[in-house]
């Protein structure tokens, strides 16, 4: 993960995707801007892991180009994932994992909580930067999952005209449920520092609140989180997790 995370914060996927052919790796670094036999072992590592690919040039001529794992990392991509490698890999996601056995013996209440003092939400509100950071991977997943639903699914959405996301971040989500299905008004619930600077949308209301508290009213109400999320949260709080499907 940290070596994909140093791809993307790199550009080399946004590079590539705006390359019309395979590049070599003298272009590359000086586009870049950094030294040649450092970038090689980094591309040879995530060549070896098929996140990229190495094209034959000529005999002794090789260029790099993307395959679809690398056309997820780009930054702009209508299906990137760039920002949810982001957040896992970020500090403050990493460090709770080093308190992992104690939270597995009892003696911490929560591993977010032993490296940071806080939970999750806590830490978010407090820190406008890593808020950010959680609002853009779950839009990248929001993205995957929703446009899988509304194509898979488009009967789920006709009999309603209003429908709350608990936890929906920046929208995205509603955004796109809206967007194929405009007879729908979205209701984007979530805590307060999150909706207050979510971006405005045609068809969604921000409304901050807790929803152990209250969800506001509709026709269907649901809560969309990523299968990892969910054993992140689960091993990282002290609140038990279950999946229910039906």
């Amino acid at each position: 993960m940290a070596v994909v995370k140093c791809a993307i914060e790199l550009g080399i996927p946004d590079i590539l995707e705006n390359h019309d052919t395979s590049i070599m790796l003298a272009e590359l670094a000086s586009k870049i801007g950094c030294p040649m036999p450092t970038l090689h072992r980094i591309m040879r590592f995530l060549v070896q892991y098929k996140i990229f690919q190495e094209i034959a040039l000529s005999e002794t001529c090789f260029g790099y180009a993307h395959t679809p794992l690398s056309q997820l990392l780009t930054t702009h991509g209508k299906l990137s994932m760039a920002d949810f490698v982001l957040l896992e890999s970020s500090p403050v996601m990493l460090a709770p994992w080093h308190k992992l056995s104690a939270r597995v013996l009892g003696k911490e209440g929560s591993a977010f909580g032993a490296a940071h003092g806080d939970d999750v939400w806590g830490y978010a509100a407090a820190n406008p930067g890593h808020s950010k950071l959680i609002d853009n991977a779950m839009a990248c997943d929001a993205r995957l999952a929703v446009g899988a639903v509304i194509e898979g699914c488009p009967e789920v959405f006709r009999q309603l005209r209003t429908v709350v996301d608990v936890g929906g971040g920046d929208g995205t989500a509603l955004r796109l449920i809206v967007a194929a299905c405009p007879w729908i008004s979205g209701i984007n619930f979530d805590l307060p520092h999150v909706v207050s600077v979510a971006p405005a949308c045609m068809g969604v209301e921000h409304v901050g609140g807790d929803m152990f508290d209250h969800v506001p009213k509709a026709d269907a109400v649901y809560l969309m989180v990523s299968l990892f999320s969910l054993l992140e949260f689960s091993l990282f709080s002290n609140i038990q997790v279950f999946i229910l499907i039906g």
